[in-house]
């Protein structure tokens, strides 16, 4: 899924920078969203100010995030 480009959204360099610090998904269980979404959706709540249900619909779930 491709994301809206928002001024909070990571750029490829900080991305690659985070992406090995993350936890590998597990075999097992649901497939895994998206974490660079799910940062990028972290980064616009923490920069807007805005109430978890209010994420644009560019964004997973407020109840997945």
């Amino acid at each position: 899924m491709k994301n809206a480009d928002f001024d909070t959204d990571l750029t490829d360099d900080q991305w690659q920078f985070l992406e090995p610090l993350l936890p590998k998904p597990k075999v097992t269980g649901r497939p895994r969203t998206c974490l660079r979404l799910i940062i990028n959706s972290l980064l616009y709540i923490s920069k807007a100010g805005c109430q978890w249900r209010l994420l644009p619909s560019t964004f997973p779930r407020w109840q997945t995030v």
